[in-house]
């Protein structure tokens, strides 16, 4: 790695500091690649003090990252400070959680960052302040229009076991049926494959594409979606020379044998593809954002504001997103 990572602050009062200062003091043990943390200095030191860990912060140029990074961990200021306590969201926290993304990607943008690596945001908080987007994914999108074009963000939830798509991703239930067609399927599987070949070495990537209702609407009996949503636009896929397979019951699709057949499972709403995933790697899977004109990972994680603080924070997926996000760069 050249260039750094830029990992944002997330949620001032969840466990993104803790992890990032984790993260930090295991550099040398675990190899990583360099990273700066994008932030307030005075609030990362009075995290690390309520942790009882002694690190060495250092406020630096983006330039200077890489060389800071042995001896001291970078943070660059974003301009917003942040007074929040663990667990305990307050007026600063939602400006300094989007001021640390915004800085992330114009860093990328300009060629001065690597990756982005963000930590995790509340959303709630968030509204609260005014933010209208679904989540991350759809904000970064945001951030990387072109003009008025939009780019169509895509989720991956990546581990060495599983990788996973929702072709739906932050939204209710009956609204992800709602939404479903044959051309989002087909654009987000277009976007998967593209992505594998490129960022993640995989020749000839294989999907499975999981159905919508239960056994994969069992002939029509159960729902009519698979044969007239599902079937029609694997079919496009495969006419486009892609592997791939669908749909299929989404309960017999991630077991140890199953996993072995494809590459990534293209999964019809948010639950049906993070379940599998959480359960069989939640320490060690990444987010990360696909069809951006950047590279973007995080945390497979929330906030969680009952451990902020306490020093019982997991940096794990933080540790694991850091070094995709450097493979994939």
């Amino acid at each position: 790695m050249v260039k750094p990572l830029a990992l944002t602050l997330g949620e001032p009062a969840g466990i993104g500091p803790d992890i990032a200062i984790k993260a930090w003091l295991r550099r040398t043990e675990l190899k990583l690649p360099a990273f700066y943390l994008l932030g307030d200095r005075d609030f990362v030191a009075r995290r690390a003090d309520i942790l009882g860990l002694d690190v060495d912060l250092a406020d630096v140029a983006v330039e200077k990252a890489v060389s800071t990074f042995a001896s001291a961990l970078p943070i660059v200021a974003t301009g917003h400070v942040a007074t929040a306590q663990p667990g305990r969201p307050d007026e600063t926290s939602a400006q300094a959680a989007l001021a640390s993304i915004r800085h992330a990607v114009a860093d990328v943008a300009a060629g001065r960052a690597g990756a982005v690596v963000t930590n995790p945001i509340a959303k709630n908080v968030l509204y609260r302040a005014g933010f209208r987007h679904p989540g991350h994914t759809e904000f970064l999108a945001e951030l990387a229009a072109s003009g008025h074009h939009v780019p169509q963000p895509v989720m991956m939830l990546w581990s060495p076991e599983l990788a996973v798509v929702p072709v739906t991703i932050h939204v209710p239930l009956h609204e992800a049926v709602t939404m479903l067609s044959s051309k989002l399927i087909v654009t987000t599987a277009r976007i998967v494959v593209a992505e594998l070949k490129a960022r993640f070495g995989v020749a000839a990537p294989r999907l499975a594409v999981t159905g919508l209702n239960p056994h994969a609407g069992e002939d029509g009996t159960l729902g009519t979606e698979d044969q007239e949503i599902v079937a029609p636009a694997v079919e496009k896929l495969r006419a486009e020379g892609i592997e791939v397979r669908g749909p299929l019951p989404a309960d017999t699709l991630f077991h140890d044998a199953a996993r072995k057949t494809y590459d990534c499972a293209i999964c019809m709403y948010h639950d049906q593809a993070l379940i599998p995933i959480k359960t069989i790697a939640f320490d060690d899977a990444v987010n990360v954002t696909l069809g951006l004109p950047f590279i973007r990972t995080s945390p497979d994680h929330g906030t969680a504001f009952d451990i902020a603080g306490s020093g019982r924070a997991n940096p794990a997926s933080l540790i694991a997103a850091l070094r995709l996000a450097a493979r994939m760069a």
